[in-house]
């Protein structure tokens, strides 16, 4: 029986050993390797593909959306986002990048093994208390104000929100990255923001935090 190759990439280490140990005694399952950021994880890839990334959205140096979109567009292998109940803002830019489903991190372990699979065989996946908690934000949810930016600066936080890299937006903007830089640094700084995932979180939900 050929045995479904896994990447476990989260930057607890808890979580990463957790599922190692859980995958590793099952005769149906091969972790490939574990890494604590999406450039290990792609790294990893590179040398021996997997079937499947277990990829955690919010890591240092490259999170679970950049490492996502970039492993689909060189079909690296089929992503499964682990997520908490706050990341569903996250959760919808990593879809948007091309992951095949999101998996509640408080799983049970055959439950863990079940999602694998079904992404494994090509069938997308859904927790189903997740996604009512996603609908009941969404109905909560406010608009993002755009009062008070410019044209170019609202093309800048739209092409962040779509996960797209310095260097893309550059591209499709007719920018440098220099100042694709400075624009976002400004955004920023506007909004009292720390870093461009919290500007792509309150452009799709209306919420800071």
């Amino acid at each position: 029986m050929e045995k479904i190759k896994v990447i476990i990439a989260d930057d607890s280490d808890f979580v990463r050993d957790g599922m190692r140990i859980i995958l590793s005694v099952d005769e149906e399952f091969e972790v490939l390797g574990c890494a604590e950021n999406g450039k290990k994880a792609i790294e990893l890839a590179k040398k021996t593909p997997p079937d499947v990334f277990l990829m955690d959205i919010q890591m240092p140096e490259m999170d679970g959306i950049e490492a996502t979109k970039y492993i689909v567009e060189h079909e690296l292998g089929k992503v499964l986002i682990l997520t908490t109940f706050d990341d569903d803002a996250l959760v919808q830019q990593a879809l948007k990048c091309g992951a095949k489903g999101y998996l509640i991190k408080n799983h049970t372990p055959e439950h863990l093994k079940q999602m694998i699979k079904s992404v494994y065989h090509g069938t997308a996946v859904v927790e189903e208390n997740f996604l009512e908690h996603l609908t009941s934000a969404q109905q909560e949810q406010k608009p993002f104000c755009e009062e008070g930016y410019t044209a170019r600066e609202m093309d800048i936080i739209r092409a962040v929100a779509d996960g797209l890299s310095n260097k893309e937006i550059a591209a499709k903007l007719y920018l440098s990255e220099g100042t694709v830089k400075n624009y976002i640094t400004t955004i920023l700084a506007k909004e009292g923001l720390s870093h461009r995932t919290a500007l792509a979180v309150y452009y799709l939900t209306g919420r800071k935090g």
